[in-house]
C-alpha cells in the first residue's frame, strides 16, 4: 500500500503502524509516532492498522542547546 512516512510517498507491506516501525528499525528505539496527526503511544501501535494514504509521522529525540 501506498503511505506517507514523514513527508515522502512510500510503498509497504505492513499492515499496522507496530510493523511498519519494526520494518523501519524502531521497534525498540524511542520515537514519537503518529497517524493522520493523531498520537499513537507505543503500547497501541501494534492495535493501529494503516489505510492507503495515511500520513505516518516518526519523531526521535535530539539533544542539544
Amino acid at each position: 500500500m501506498q503511505i506517507v512516512i514523514n513527508g515522502e510517498p512510500t510503498r509497504t507491506g505492513a499492515q499496522t503502524l507496530g510493523e511498519l516501525c519494526a520494518a523501519l528499525g524502531f521497534s525498540d528505539a524511542k520515537v514519537a509516532t503518529a497517524v493522520n496527526g493523531n498520537f499513537v503511544a507505543k503500547r497501541n501501535r501494534d492495535e493501529v492498522r494503516l489505510a492507503e494514504n495515511d500520513s505516518i509521522e516518526i519523531v526521535t529525540p535530539r539533544q542539544g542547546g
